[in-house]
């Protein structure tokens, strides 16, 4: 059985952007996935609401660091053979003050981080495979936390193949879906089965 580790935030952990509640597991994309490849797989769904890619935040928990977690949360799961990254929404946070590079850069310590893990098959590397998450669609209004962050988002997609397409596996969310416009930054459930989809076929492609 190969493992298939997915490293998030609340777009992993599943929130519903129509009133705040966690979609079923059925619902979610990790989920959907699980059912698509089947007991061959286990899917292991890491979500977790505000968690940032490097970034300690002022006003929540430490834990929200994912940098902070990522080898412990390997080495629990290992051996895994592919890791899946979807992080960076909660950098765009105004209170971060950050570029969509500085988000990119953020995912890539990470990805060098899980490069080096051992934590694979044959104390090897896992194959890491980041998705590139879509913009969003919050309105800046000054009393925003997010206020700055769409038009940072629209850049997430070219920092990140900038800087990563030569080290990792990238799928481009913000090709195949859109945030909602419920809340600005969450996918509903058609997003979470499409998303599930691409990256189904993405693992068919790193297993061969």
């Amino acid at each position: 059985m190969k493992t298939v580790l997915c490293y998030g935030d609340s777009n992993t952990w599943g929130m519903n952007p129509e009133n705040g509640s966690r979609y079923p597991k059925n619902v979610r994309w990790t989920g959907v996935l699980q059912n698509m490849l089947g007991d061959s797989y286990e899917v292991i769904a890491e979500g977790l609401c505000g968690r940032t890619t490097v970034w300690d935040d002022p006003i929540s928990l430490e834990c929200r660091n994912g940098k902070r977690f990522l080898l412990t949360c390997l080495a629990s799961h290992k051996p895994v053979d592919i890791l899946v990254i979807m992080l960076g929404t909660n950098d765009l946070k105004h209170r971060f003050s950050l570029e969509a590079v500085d988000v990119a850069k953020g995912v890539e310590t990470l990805v060098k981080i899980a490069s080096s893990s051992c934590a694979g098959p044959d104390m090897k590397s896992p194959e890491i495979l980041v998705i590139i998450p879509p913009p969003t669609e919050t309105t800046d209004d000054e009393d925003s936390h997010s206020q700055g962050g769409r038009e940072k988002s629209l850049g997430l997609s070219r920092q990140f193949k900038r800087l990563l397409e030569d080290k990792c596996h990238l799928l481009d969310a913000g090709s195949i879906i859109s945030s909602s416009k419920l809340d600005g930054e969450h996918i509903d459930m058609q997003s979470h089965r499409i998303l599930a989809e691409a990256v189904f076929e993405m693992i068919g492609d790193i297993a061969k």
